[in-house]
């Protein structure tokens, strides 16, 4: 090889950060197929076991607090044993909790399994935002967040598809024991393929020189009590404690909707659900894009982001009369449009803390926001099953998601009216 062309070689810049980002992505996949398995099992398992619809709403509820709980702490433990160890922990014990639902026989072990599976669930994201810091710059760690983070709503597509012919061929412990152990095969490939880009060996020195370009954040990690005391924490964390909960009851609650309202079955669940998650998809990128298009034409991210976070709340506005759609088609479009807004309005959300904070207290901001999100989805676990325990009608759980938004936004403009950076000592 002439030294001409040994040269070009070396300068071509490898491309092992997006190896990294799809294992990043694979392992959302696998966190919502184990996440929503059990929504989808509801009919099955309520029939089986006898529950009442609050006894399920007990089993988010709890999922939830050991959720934001690990959520919060999460963060911590990654920024001390890294990205590598702290996801493979992470996702050791929620493959735990997953696969102990095939044990479990009571309320009793059914809420320990859905314990555990929401501790080792909290520290996917923290683990995936430390792993995104560790090997993309600035200029790509957002776009690289948003192709990790698309998982999820791969994941909440692919459960469908795949779980109800598990459930039909094995019943429904095989299908979680299935699962479990095929997931795993994620768990092989991130302890074998994942080190930080130095001590990567198919890390080219064109490749480090890219990851390692941002000048190091001289403002050193900003403890939770210092960032408690901004208006703006108190914005995202209201935003995320009013939204949060409605996606939560769309994952946990949508299947045992559409069999209730329109006679559907582990059979049938397929379709509907993957259309209304596609649609998700949809909004998440449009909401994202909306923003962005009107920054590119002049107006300030205040004006842009929470413009676009209004039409989103006014077209969630139709899920309060989706119990009265009686063709099941035009409820999956009404479902389908109130996800998709719900993931746009996210989308912009989720900017607020990179928007008004320094990076060095960004983590902690998006902790306490994710807090306060699992706690509100708690109280909306309790609210959904005692309106369904006694009258019987997802109509009132429809109409508090309706106006969640509007709410959530104008908390975020009392709270923050420009948006502008915050100086934090």
């Amino acid at each position: 090889m002439t030294t001409a062309a040994t040269d070009m070689q070396a300068a071509r810049m490898t491309t092992v950060r997006w190896t990294i980002c799809a294992l990043l992505f694979l392992a959302m996949v696998c966190n919502y197929i184990d996440r929503q398995m059990l929504g989808f099992l509801k009919p099955t398992l309520s029939k089986e076991f006898g529950w009442s619809e609050t006894t399920y709403a007990d089993f988010v509820f709890w999922f939830q607090a050991a959720y934001a709980v690990s959520y919060l702490l999460f963060g911590r433990i990654v920024d001390r044993v890294g990205a590598k160890l702290g996801y493979a922990g992470a996702f050791v014990i929620w493959t735990i909790g997953h696969i102990g639902h095939a044990a479990a026989r009571s309320v009793a072990s059914f809420t320990a399994a859905r314990m555990i599976l929401g501790v080792g669930e909290g520290g996917s994201f923290p683990a995936g935002l430390k792993a995104a810091t560790e090997w993309f710059p600035k200029s790509e760690r957002a776009f690289a967040t948003g192709l990790f983070n698309a998982g999820t709503n791969i994941g909440a597509i692919v459960t469908p598809l795949v779980v109800p012919p598990l459930v039909l061929g094995m019943g429904w412990r095989g299908a979680f024991v299935v699962t479990g152990v095929g997931t795993s095969i994620w768990l092989v490939l991130w302890l074998l393929l994942y080190r930080r880009p130095q001590e990567h060996a198919s890390v080219n020195a064109a490749e480090l020189a890219h990851i390692t370009a941002d000048p190091a954040d001289p403002t050193p990690n900003v403890p939770w009590r210092k960032v408690l005391g901004y208006r703006e924490t108190w914005a995202y964390a209201a935003g995320k404690f009013l939204i949060d909960p409605i996606w939560w009851m769309f994952l946990f609650w949508l299947p045992d909707f559409f069999a209730k309202r329109h006679g559907l079955d582990l059979k049938s669940f397929g379709p509907p659900i993957v259309a209304v998650y596609v649609l998700s998809d949809i909004g998440s990128v449009a909401g994202g894009w909306a923003s962005s298009a009107l920054m590119k034409r002049g107006w300030t991210i205040n004006a842009a982001r929470k413009t676009t976070m209004l039409v989103c709340s006014i077209l969630v506005l139709p899920i309060a009369l989706a119990m009265y759609a009686d063709n099941l088609w035009l409820a999956v479009a009404i479902v389908g449009l109130a996800t998709a807004a719900h993931q746009g309005f996210s989308a912009n959300l989720y900017t607020l803390p990179s928007d008004v904070f320094p990076r060095s207290a960004v983590g902690s901001v998006v902790g306490i926001g994710g807090m306060a999100g699992a706690v509100g989805g708690m109280l909306m676990a309790k609210y959904a099953g005692w309106v369904l325990d006694q009258l019987h009608t997802y109509t009132p759980i429809f109409v508090v998601a309706a106006g969640a938004y509007l709410v959530a936004l104008a908390a975020v403009h009392l709270l923050t009216p420009r948006m502008t950076p915050v100086k934090v000592d």
